[in-house]
Protein backbone atom coordinates (compact mmCIF):
# COMPACT_ATOMS: atom_id res chain seq x y z
CA UNK A 1 0.00 0.00 0.00
CA UNK A 2 2.75 2.39 0.91
CA UNK A 3 4.55 1.65 -2.36
CA UNK A 4 1.37 2.27 -4.36
CA UNK A 5 0.83 5.64 -2.67
CA UNK A 6 4.43 6.56 -3.34
CA UNK A 7 4.09 5.72 -7.02
CA UNK A 8 0.88 7.83 -7.33
CA UNK A 9 2.56 10.73 -5.54
CA UNK A 10 5.56 10.64 -7.89
CA UNK A 11 3.29 10.52 -10.95
CA UNK A 12 1.43 13.62 -9.70
CA UNK A 13 4.65 15.53 -9.13
CA UNK A 14 6.01 14.64 -12.57
CA UNK A 15 2.72 15.62 -14.26
CA UNK A 16 2.71 18.99 -12.46
CA UNK A 17 6.30 19.64 -13.44
CA UNK A 18 5.53 18.85 -17.10
CA UNK A 19 2.55 21.22 -17.15
CA UNK A 20 4.67 24.00 -15.62
CA UNK A 21 7.38 23.57 -18.27
CA UNK A 22 4.82 23.63 -21.10
CA UNK A 23 3.19 26.82 -19.78
CA UNK A 24 6.54 28.58 -19.43
CA UNK A 25 7.56 27.65 -22.97
CA UNK A 26 4.30 28.95 -24.45
CA UNK A 27 4.65 32.27 -22.62
CA UNK A 28 8.22 32.69 -23.85
CA UNK A 29 7.17 32.07 -27.46
CA UNK A 30 4.14 34.37 -27.36
CA UNK A 31 4.65 37.75 -29.10
CA UNK A 32 5.06 40.73 -26.79
CA UNK A 33 3.56 44.21 -27.26
CA UNK A 34 4.43 45.82 -30.61
CA UNK A 35 5.75 49.38 -30.61
CA UNK A 36 4.49 52.08 -32.96
CA UNK A 37 7.69 51.93 -35.00
CA UNK A 38 7.42 48.14 -35.32
CA UNK A 39 3.80 48.43 -36.45
CA UNK A 40 4.90 50.80 -39.19
CA UNK A 41 7.44 48.23 -40.41
CA UNK A 42 4.89 45.39 -40.71
CA UNK A 43 3.40 45.10 -44.22
CA UNK A 44 -0.25 46.08 -44.29
CA UNK A 45 -0.22 47.82 -40.89
CA UNK A 46 0.15 51.34 -42.34
CA UNK A 47 3.09 53.78 -42.12
CA UNK A 48 4.55 54.86 -38.83
CA UNK A 49 3.61 58.35 -37.59
CA UNK A 50 5.78 61.08 -39.16
CA UNK A 51 8.75 62.31 -37.20
CA UNK A 52 8.33 65.85 -35.89
CA UNK A 53 11.50 66.99 -37.66
CA UNK A 54 10.94 65.14 -40.94
CA UNK A 55 10.20 67.60 -43.75
CA UNK A 56 9.72 66.29 -47.29
CA UNK A 57 11.06 68.61 -50.05
CA UNK A 58 7.63 69.02 -51.63
CA UNK A 59 7.67 72.75 -52.46
CA UNK A 60 7.15 73.71 -56.10
CA UNK A 61 8.47 77.25 -55.77
CA UNK A 62 9.37 80.08 -53.41
CA UNK A 63 6.62 82.01 -51.62
CA UNK A 64 7.73 85.26 -53.32
CA UNK A 65 9.72 85.89 -56.46
CA UNK A 66 11.98 83.37 -58.20
CA UNK A 67 14.77 83.21 -55.62
CA UNK A 68 14.37 86.05 -53.12
CA UNK A 69 17.26 87.12 -50.85
CA UNK A 70 17.05 85.52 -47.40
CA UNK A 71 17.40 88.44 -45.00
CA UNK A 72 17.42 86.25 -41.91
CA UNK A 73 17.52 82.48 -41.66
CA UNK A 74 15.93 79.99 -39.30
CA UNK A 75 17.41 80.11 -35.79
CA UNK A 76 15.58 77.60 -33.58
CA UNK A 77 15.43 78.64 -29.92
CA UNK A 78 17.09 76.31 -27.40
CA UNK A 79 13.84 76.18 -25.39
CA UNK A 80 10.20 76.80 -26.39
CA UNK A 81 10.13 80.28 -24.82
CA UNK A 82 13.70 81.39 -25.56
CA UNK A 83 14.71 83.97 -28.15
CA UNK A 84 15.25 82.77 -31.69
CA UNK A 85 13.90 83.12 -35.20
CA UNK A 86 11.12 80.66 -35.92
CA UNK A 87 11.18 80.97 -39.72
CA UNK A 88 12.97 82.81 -42.51
CA UNK A 89 12.62 86.39 -43.76
CA UNK A 90 12.47 86.77 -47.54
CA UNK A 91 12.99 90.18 -49.14
CA UNK A 92 9.75 91.25 -50.85
CA UNK A 93 8.37 94.68 -51.70
CA UNK A 94 4.86 95.64 -50.56
CA UNK A 95 2.30 94.40 -53.03
CA UNK A 96 4.39 91.39 -54.08
CA UNK A 97 2.17 88.32 -54.70
CA UNK A 98 2.58 85.61 -52.04
CA UNK A 99 2.12 82.04 -53.19
CA UNK A 100 1.66 78.84 -51.24
CA UNK A 101 4.61 76.51 -51.83
CA UNK A 102 2.52 73.32 -51.92
CA UNK A 103 -1.09 72.20 -52.10
CA UNK A 104 -3.21 72.26 -48.97
CA UNK A 105 -6.05 73.90 -47.10
CA UNK A 106 -6.08 77.41 -45.61
CA UNK A 107 -6.25 76.91 -41.85
CA UNK A 108 -6.15 80.62 -40.95
CA UNK A 109 -6.48 83.92 -42.78
CA UNK A 110 -6.77 87.03 -40.65
CA UNK A 111 -4.90 89.45 -38.43
CA UNK A 112 -2.69 88.67 -35.46
CA UNK A 113 -1.30 91.56 -33.39
CA UNK A 114 -2.11 93.96 -36.22
CA UNK A 115 -0.40 91.86 -38.92
CA UNK A 116 -2.06 89.95 -41.73
CA UNK A 117 -1.32 86.22 -41.46
CA UNK A 118 -2.17 83.33 -43.77
CA UNK A 119 -1.55 79.73 -42.67
CA UNK A 120 -1.85 76.67 -44.92
CA UNK A 121 -1.99 73.04 -43.75
CA UNK A 122 -0.13 71.07 -46.41
CA UNK A 123 -1.86 68.06 -47.91
CA UNK A 124 -0.61 64.50 -47.38
CA UNK A 125 2.03 65.44 -44.78
CA UNK A 126 0.85 63.29 -41.89
CA UNK A 127 -0.99 64.04 -38.67
CA UNK A 128 -0.60 66.67 -37.45
CA UNK A 129 0.11 68.10 -40.91
CA UNK A 130 2.93 70.43 -41.79
CA UNK A 131 1.65 74.01 -41.61
CA UNK A 132 3.20 76.97 -43.40
CA UNK A 133 2.63 80.60 -42.37
CA UNK A 134 3.14 83.84 -44.27
CA UNK A 135 3.15 87.35 -42.77
CA UNK A 136 2.56 90.26 -43.10
CA UNK A 137 0.18 89.34 -45.89
CA UNK A 138 -3.08 90.85 -47.05
CA UNK A 139 -5.06 87.66 -47.52
CA UNK A 140 -6.73 86.85 -50.81
CA UNK A 141 -8.13 83.56 -49.51
CA UNK A 142 -10.41 82.50 -46.66
CA UNK A 143 -10.14 79.83 -43.98
CA UNK A 144 -11.14 76.45 -45.40
CA UNK A 145 -10.16 77.24 -49.00
CA UNK A 146 -8.33 74.50 -50.91
CA UNK A 147 -5.19 75.87 -52.56
CA UNK A 148 -2.84 74.41 -55.13
CA UNK A 149 0.95 74.70 -55.29
CA UNK A 150 1.97 78.13 -56.55
CA UNK A 151 -1.47 79.67 -56.04
CA UNK A 152 -1.50 83.33 -54.98
CA UNK A 153 -2.91 83.59 -51.46
CA UNK A 154 -2.34 87.31 -50.87
CA UNK A 155 0.10 90.19 -51.21
CA UNK A 156 2.86 91.52 -48.96
CA UNK A 157 1.60 94.30 -46.70
CA UNK A 158 3.45 97.58 -46.31
CA UNK A 159 3.18 97.51 -42.50
CA UNK A 160 3.74 94.88 -39.84
CA UNK A 161 7.14 93.67 -41.04
CA UNK A 162 9.87 93.18 -38.42
CA UNK A 163 12.65 93.28 -41.04
CA UNK A 164 15.02 96.18 -41.70
CA UNK A 165 13.64 96.23 -45.25
CA UNK A 166 10.28 95.02 -46.63
CA UNK A 167 9.98 91.27 -46.32
CA UNK A 168 7.65 88.35 -45.79
CA UNK A 169 8.21 86.02 -42.84
CA UNK A 170 7.81 82.39 -43.89
CA UNK A 171 7.32 79.83 -41.13
CA UNK A 172 6.81 76.08 -40.85
CA UNK A 173 5.39 74.01 -38.00
CA UNK A 174 4.25 70.50 -37.20
CA UNK A 175 2.04 70.75 -34.14
CA UNK A 176 3.99 72.87 -31.65
CA UNK A 177 7.38 72.14 -33.23
CA UNK A 178 8.93 74.90 -35.38
CA UNK A 179 10.89 73.68 -38.40
CA UNK A 180 13.08 75.22 -41.10
CA UNK A 181 10.81 76.18 -44.03
CA UNK A 182 13.78 76.12 -46.42
CA UNK A 183 13.84 72.33 -45.96
CA UNK A 184 10.60 72.22 -47.96
CA UNK A 185 12.55 73.34 -51.04
CA UNK A 186 14.17 70.66 -53.21
CA UNK A 187 17.89 71.17 -53.99
CA UNK A 188 17.25 72.55 -57.48
CA UNK A 189 15.22 75.41 -56.01
CA UNK A 190 17.88 76.22 -53.42
CA UNK A 191 20.74 76.45 -55.89
CA UNK A 192 21.80 79.81 -57.21
CA UNK A 193 21.83 80.31 -60.95
CA UNK A 194 25.12 80.06 -62.86
CA UNK A 195 27.53 82.99 -62.64
CA UNK A 196 27.57 85.23 -65.68
CA UNK A 197 30.04 87.82 -66.93
CA UNK A 198 28.81 91.40 -67.13
CA UNK A 199 29.30 93.34 -70.38
CA UNK A 200 32.64 95.18 -70.63
CA UNK A 201 30.77 98.50 -70.68
CA UNK A 202 29.42 97.81 -67.16
CA UNK A 203 32.65 96.66 -65.52
CA UNK A 204 33.94 100.18 -65.16
CA UNK A 205 30.80 101.18 -63.28
CA UNK A 206 31.70 99.14 -60.19
CA UNK A 207 29.71 96.12 -61.28
CA UNK A 208 32.71 93.78 -61.07
CA UNK A 209 33.41 90.98 -63.45
CA UNK A 210 30.87 88.43 -62.16
CA UNK A 211 27.20 88.78 -61.17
Amino acid sequence: MRLTRYVHLMRGLLLGLALTLLTSSAAALAPGPVSGAERGAVPGSGPAPPSADRVPPLARGWPVGVRPPVLRGWQPPPTPYAAGHRGVDLAAAPGTPVRTVAAGRVSFAGRVAGKGVVSVALAATGEPPLRTTYEPVRAGVREGDEVSAGQVIGTVEATGSHCVRPCVHWGLRRGDAYLDPLSLLPPWLLRRGPSRLLPVSLRGLGGGGVA
